[in-house]
Parts: structure tokens; sequence; C-alpha cells
């Protein structure tokens, strides 16, 4: 399964960086002298393209020393955390009612007819798994979700937690929003190199982990806040290597629109032959889990790769799509990293540990 390649704005940070703010009495910036700006968190003055400098008080932050780290240099004003109160606002966990979390994600009770394909799908994949299996033919397996629905309301509070404070609405699908790109777009055809299509059965896999989380059977994830990470995700139970963890959707665009975006979670859709075409998924007003999942901080202070979870991009009936697949076996408790750079290593992320 080849990786997907991630993208982030492709404009190049400054050495020591301030967010503009025109004042027409003010020196300009350029002839500044920053040369002994250093970071108030580590000390240093060294990788001055990632230091970042407050516009209330002039102290100096790397990027990678702020907590929650910054991934992007803002495109406004950025104050640091002494001038911005030097605490985060508390985060208002989302009520552990179930009728408010089946309102939240549109939970619906299964019918006797969605019942049957189900039982019928496993079945099948039961008798078709054989111990003889090549390594070519290995399937992509759908979750298994925690048996207890106390806990599996947990983990849905959870994600609705993290979604509200980060004023995100919850949606399982791409989606396409009148001024960014039309679906019809969305065309495998255009991929440069030819994308890979998904196999029948592992289809029917996908649409059973979107049939189990459509009746709140959700993947046994669970959504927490990490003072330095910010929201991240971990396992809920042990995860078999192939599993699929989630789709990962948002509102899909032209990559020609956002270069020069401040989002933080963009997504490689397609990347056409014809630069024009090249869409991104951008998961910052409209989401799921996978907007949670680390895609960053994949590597230990020892340089050892945390990475659990593989970004792969299917043809899927016609239209691009992207999972996050376990690559490994991963057990309870363990946080999920991908490969933010994928092929491309487009973002400098080695010092994001």
């Amino acid at each position: 399964m080849a990786s997907v390649a991630l993208r982030r704005r492709t404009r190049a940070p400054k050495p020591v960086y301030r967010s503009p703010s025109p004042s027409p009495s003010s020196e300009p910036e350029s002839d500044l002298d920053y040369d002994d700006v250093c970071c108030e968190e580590c000390g240093s003055g060294k990788n001055a393209p990632d230091l970042l400098l407050c516009d209330g008080c002039d102290r100096g932050y790397h990027l990678f020393c702020l907590k929650p780290i910054l991934v992007a240099i803002p495109k406004g004003s950025w104050f640091c955390p002494i001038c911005s109160g030097g605490k985060s606002k508390k985060l208002k966990t989302f009520p552990l009612v179930q009728t408010k979390i089946v309102d939240f994600f549109r939970i619906q009770k299964p019918s006797a007819e969605d019942e049957k394909p189900m039982a019928d799908t496993r079945k099948k994949r039961k008798r078709s798994s054989g111990f003889a299996i090549s390594k070519k033919s290995r399937k992509l397996l759908p979750f298994n979700p925690t048996e207890d629905p106390e806990r599996r309301l947990e983990q849905m509070a959870s994600l609705a937690t993290a979604l509200m404070a980060t004023g995100t609405e919850f949606s399982n699908e791409l989606t396409y929003v009148p001024g960014m790109a039309p679906r019809s777009v969305n065309c495998p055809a255009f991929e440069k190199g030819g994308m890979q299509v998904m196999p029948k059965e592992d289809v029917e896999t996908l649409n059973l982990c979107k049939r189990m989380m459509e009746r709140g059977e959700w993947p046994p994830l669970l959504v927490v806040f990490d003072p330095k990470e910010g929201f991240t995700v971990e396992a809920d139970r042990f995860i078999k290597d192939l599993t699929i963890i989630t789709e990962y959707v948002g509102d899909v665009d032209y990559l020609r629109n956002r270069e020069n975006d401040d989002g933080d979670s963009m997504m490689t859709l397609l990347s056409a032959s014809n630069p024009s075409q090249s869409l991104v998924v951008c998961p910052d007003k409209r989401s799921n889990i996978a907007r949670f999942v680390n895609g960053i901080n994949n590597y230990t202070p020892e340089g050892k790769k945390k990475q659990n979870l593989k970004c792969v991009r299917y043809d899927v009936a016609g239209e691009c799509r992207v999972l996050l697949i376990a690559n490994r076996d991963i057990r309870k408790g363990e946080r999920l990293y991908y490969d933010y750079n994928g092929l491309e290593n487009e973002y400098p992320t080695k010092h994001f540990v």
C-alpha cells in the first residue's frame, strides 16, 4: 500500500517571524535586528526559521516549543502565552448523556433489513479467510467496537468534546461546498501515475464500517488532550494490523486555493498530472476523528519512529478516498500516529518530538 503525501502551506517561514501588523510609524521589519532573539522555552537561538516573535512583547518562541505545538506560522497577529493570559481556555466536557450523543452524531437505530446484510457479510468473510492465504491477497479488516455500550458513549463524548473545542461540525463523509471543488472533479483518472483501485471485498469492509458507525458501533478510539500535542487519539482496546481506523474526511477543495492556507490538517486527496486539478481534504470546518490523529509528532526524542497507521488513497467506485489503516498491531492505550510527510517530505517535522 502506497502512503499518501500530505501538504501544508508552501510559503516558507522567514527567519524569526513576526505576524504582519502594519503600522505607518514603525520601522520596516526587514531593517530590524533580531540576531539575539532566543526561545523563551528552551533558551536557544538556533533554528531561526522556526522562531516566532510575539506581537505584544517581542519574546521569541520556537514553533515546536509551544504547548500545544504550533505547526504553521499564523497569518494574523500572534501573542505568546504570557501576553495572551498564560492559560488555555478550559475545555468543557461533552455531557455523557446517550440522547445528546445520539443527536450529535446523528446515530440511527438499525432496522431488520440493515442487520441481515451485515450478518451475511461476516459469514462470507469467515469462509473466505483460509489458512493458506498469500501476502498479496491480505485484506483490510473492519474495526472491532468496544462491547460495553457505556464505554462507547465515553469514546464518542471525547470526540464530541474535541469537535466543540475546535469549532468543527461532525461529518463522516467528504463534503462539497459551493465555491470550492465540485464532486465531479474528484476523479481518480486524473491521478499522476494512477491510483490503486480498492478491491470489491475491501469496499464491502469499508461499507460495513460505515454501517456500524451509523448505528453507534464506533472504532475503539479515545480523544485526549495533551498539553504539548493538543488533541490526540489513543487506542481504547487492542487493534489488529490492517484494521480500517477511519476515513479522512472534510471539505474538498482545489490545492491551488489552499497553498497559503493556515490549516494544519489538510490532506492530499488527488495529486493530478495537471496541478490545477489537484485536490485536498480540509477538515477545519467539518470532520471526524481523523482530524485529531497525530501526523506531526511521530518520532521519539531518540529518533525512533512511532508511526502505527498508514495513510492510503484509493479509487473507491470511481472516487478518490483516503483511509487511515493500522500498519501493525496496536496495543490498548497506545497513541495513534501516521507519517505526516508521506512520500514528498514537504514539511520539516524533525523538531516536532
